[in-house]
């Protein structure tokens, strides 16, 4: 027990003196949490926008106010012929144009009927889709408030609830995504070094021949890793509810306890991968390309799973961070208890016995 402390300490002196892993450890975390928390969004905010008013008059100008206070939007031309706008939209000034007809206010009063044409840029028809729902939810929001303003007989309106997210927050959805991706490749790609490394360095020599066994080196590894995650975990925490202001809706205790989990699958994950590699550049080049892309892709934060033909399903059923993005959001946004995330967990603990077990058979106790 003894040389198993001595050789925690080792590690802990070794990583102490490189300021190189100490920065990378700590200054990583923190800033992908931020650059990632801040421009990862499907949110469409703050986008140019021209109005082509023909009609000039009380109504339009109320719905152009509107328009123009709402945080999706930014007035920036007031065309004036058709001409006009299709120069603005060529020259990719704007990504969206309202156009209201000659008296529109005359024919919405009279006729109870007036039309207002969204035009827009559809090269992004995702984007285009959803300046054009922002729109048409400030025009009906606009015609519901009128005075005077009667209901059609059966007439069916439809009431909307958002849960969990009732201001549509791109953070919510992100952050989870980006804890999994930030924790997967810091700790995978510190630690897939670590054995490689003492290969490089001729200090495996050393290991080799003291009575040590290859699953306290293994796991020797691991701790210094673990308790700096443990202080990265605390930071991405309170960057998220302090500065990206996503709020924590369940417990504490237990998401942090996931956390925690989570860091030590991936660092069984990395050690496996520091175990098979041959050189550091090997190691660094598996853990950034083998976990980054598929993270990204596969995991479920950027794009549905449910989307991905059947196969791809399969194989994202086999990326940590897929279960562990459902348990953060599931606790963070969600509130829920374990009792809802136990079946992820349970995955989750598979792969880590997984990792470990063969990260320790994978061990060269000798060198070639």
């Amino acid at each position: 027990m003894k040389q198993f402390i001595f050789f925690i300490r080792k590690e802990f002196f070794h990583l102490w003196r490189d300021k190189k892993t100490l920065f990378i450890l700590f200054g990583l975390p923190v800033a992908q949490i931020l650059i990632f928390g801040f421009a990862l969004t499907n949110e469409v905010k703050n986008t140019r926008i021209a109005i082509l008013d023909n009609s000039k008059d009380e109504t339009t100008n109320a719905i152009i106010r509107q328009l123009n206070a709402s945080r999706y939007f930014d007035i920036v031309r007031d065309i004036k012929s058709d001409h006009e706008l299709e120069a603005a939209f060529r020259e990719g000034k704007i990504r969206m144009a309202v156009v209201f007809p000659t008296q529109f206010q005359y024919l919405l009063l009279h006729t109870n009927r007036a039309a207002v044409q969204l035009v827009t840029d559809a090269t992004d028809p995702n984007v285009a889709n959803t300046l054009a729902n922002y729109a048409t939810a400030i025009v009906m929001d606009y015609q519901s408030s009128m005075k005077g303003h009667q209901d059609l007989p059966y007439t069916i309106n439809t009431e909307l609830r958002m849960l969990y997210n009732p201001q549509m927050k791109g953070s919510y959805n992100f952050v989870p995504g980006v804890m999994a991706m930030v924790l997967m490749l810091v700790c995978a790609m510190m630690t897939s070094i670590s054995i490689v490394r003492e290969k490089e360095m001729g200090t495996m020599e050393v290991i080799l021949v003291s009575p040590i066994v290859p699953i306290r080196v293994v796991i020797a590894k691991m701790v210094p890793y673990f308790l700096l995650s443990a202080v990265n975990i605390a930071s991405i925490l309170l960057l998220s509810f302090y500065v990206l202001e996503v709020p924590i809706q369940g417990n504490l205790a237990l998401l942090v306890g996931e956390c925690l989990f989570f860091t030590i699958t991936v660092l069984a994950l990395g050690l496996l991968i520091s175990s098979v590699a041959d050189s550091q550049q090997t190691a660094m080049l598996i853990s950034l390309m083998g976990l980054f892309l598929p993270t990204i892709m596969l995991s479920g934060f950027m794009f549905p799973v449910e989307n991905m033909p059947v196969p791809l399903q399969v194989v994202s059923n086999l990326v940590p961070a897929k279960w562990f993005y459902y348990i953060v959001k599931g606790i963070m946004i969600k509130g829920l208890g374990f009792e809802f995330v136990w079946k992820e967990t349970l995955i989750l603990a598979g792969m880590t016995l997984f990792f470990m077990v063969v990260s320790i058979r994978k061990f060269k106790t000798r060198l070639e």
